[in-house]
């Protein structure tokens, strides 16, 4: 079999060099993807033995094979069965700089006649108000692993405020994100489409860069939950996220190079 070199060549040239604002070079997109839960913390169930925090892991691992061979720089989360808190995956995050962010989930349903009918993908980003009912009750399961809230450890509103200003344009970028994404995920996978969501996620609220979450679809729906389990549907996933993350990165390319350079201020070294 003859392969072409001329897809991931044309993938190369769209990741491998990403502005990175206030630095003079240019330097690989980094990329942190999170497979969700892990160790004893299962997350939902599907058929059989098919658990959340395989399915989540093994996406990841197709997803960052992808992004690699387009010239990122990817970090896993965890890179295997393992227990690691919401808290950790956060610090991980910020600690390697990451330029984003993607956490990958599987959905589910609590009772037999919901669990028969409700099937497709979500794309969350990060939001204080939660897009409805159904986006709130994903925040609230997939959060059930976060600690304390910040507001019942005291922390003042002052700095409260501090940390939201220093996120404030990374979030804003989450949406552009979700929304590359999304689409991408309906078009390869023909999934049911649930729409691009907002919601209190605890794993996105810390994360100082472009952050999403996706919920790949149902793994309690007794065809979704098969299917989830099968490599090529993952292999699917992985490439709608991967053509998603490239598609965002393009475009942030151009709107950084179409803005104004900055101009060093009076005593600036």
């Amino acid at each position: 079999m003859t392969l072409s070199l001329r897809p991931l060549l044309a993938l190369v040239a769209c990741l491998w060099l990403v502005p990175v604002r206030g630095e003079a070079s240019e330097r690989p997109a980094r990329i942190v993807i999170d497979p969700g839960h892990g160790g004893a913390k299962e997350g939902a169930k599907g058929p059989g033995a098919l658990r959340e925090k395989e399915v989540a892991l093994q996406i990841a691992h197709r997803l960052r094979t992808k992004l690699e061979a387009a010239g990122g720089e990817v970090y896993l989360t965890r890179e295997r069965d393992t227990l690691m808190s919401l808290t950790e995956r956060v610090s991980m995050t910020n600690d390697h700089g990451a330029d984003l962010f993607i956490s990958i989930h599987a959905n589910s349903m609590p009772t037999p006649k919901m669990r028969a009918r409700t099937e497709g993908v979500e794309t969350y980003f990060l939001s204080a108000n939660a897009s409805g009912e159904a986006a709130l009750a994903v925040a609230d399961r997939e959060n059930a692993e976060a600690p304390v809230a910040r507001a019942a450890r005291g922390d003042s509103t002052l700095a409260l405020i501090l940390e939201d200003l220093v996120r404030t344009e990374a979030h804003s970028d989450s949406s552009r994100l979700a929304y590359s994404i999304h689409p991408r995920l309906v078009a390869r996978t023909k999934a049911a489409d649930r729409g691009v969501q907002q919601a209190p996620f605890f794993v996105l609220s810390g994360v100082e860069c472009p952050a999403v979450l996706v919920e790949v679809g149902y793994i309690s729906h007794p065809e979704e939950g098969a299917k989830l389990a099968r490599g090529d549907y993952q292999e699917k996933l992985a490439e709608a996220i991967s053509e998603g993350v490239l598609a965002f990165l393009r475009e942030s390319r151009r709107r950084d190079a179409s803005r104004p350079a900055q101009v060093a201020s009076p005593g600036a070294r």
